[in-house]
């Protein structure tokens, strides 16, 4: 069925006022002049039109909040508070190297950016409109750089004994920090790998460009 347009909807409201000599409220007389019926009939589908778009508006918010959607927004929300945690770990040492007056290591720099990268691209995650099956290569990029920091920062301080030192037993439990948020990464990013495949198969299929088999 063809859609109705506003217009077309304004002369219908239009026409049934004028042919049933509807008087408005705030009249005295039983006669209306065009500027009213102007008015009521913008009134009327202005109520309609927003009613409408809450209503699409709430029901495709809330479709978003499945079961699965709900584990995914944890694995995110985790991934946010450990991207922090990074941070918040090794953006200790290079303010106390900038305070000391001292070189910035580039190996701190990138663990600072690793946690930097996945708390932004988590927190954009977790809204529910986001497919973020899409950009499951970003995923696999955060793993990628959460990787290599713990390859880095577990060659140097998983065989070292901390002996007592607070900031060598911070560093020893920040490389377990870092593996949670590889692993984290990994499997968002092989869900959204699954997801992107199989909704993309899905549409080959339904669009008829599936490959034939002679």
């Amino acid at each position: 069925m063809p859609k109705t347009s506003h217009s077309t909807k304004l002369r219908r409201y239009l026409t049934i006022l004028q042919d049933n000599n509807l008087p408005a409220p705030y009249e005295t007389s039983s006669t209306l002049n065009r500027s009213q019926l102007v008015i009521m009939a913008f009134n009327f589908l202005s109520r309609r039109s927003l009613k409408g778009e809450k209503a699409t508006f709430g029901t495709s918010f809330w479709s978003h909040f499945t079961p699965l959607g709900f584990v995914q927004v944890f694995l995110r929300f985790f991934q946010f508070v450990l991207g922090i945690t990074v941070i918040a770990l090794y953006a200790i040492d290079l303010d106390n190297a900038r305070k000391a007056g001292k070189y910035t290591d580039s190996k701190w720099v990138w663990a600072v950016v690793c946690g930097t990268l996945g708390a932004i691209m988590a927190l954009v995650a977790m809204l529910p409109w986001v497919k973020t099956w899409f950009f499951f290569f970003v995923d696999f990029f955060i793993f990628i750089c959460y990787l290599v920091a713990f390859g880095i920062f577990g060659k140097m301080y998983i065989p070292e004994d901390a002996e007592g030192n607070g900031g060598i037993t911070r560093m020893k439990n920040a490389v377990w920090v870092l593996l949670t948020n590889m692993l984290l990464w990994f499997i968002t990013a092989a869900w959204g790998g699954i997801a992107f495949w199989r909704n993309r198969n899905a549409r080959t299929t339904h669009t008829g460009r599936a490959n034939t088999h002679v």
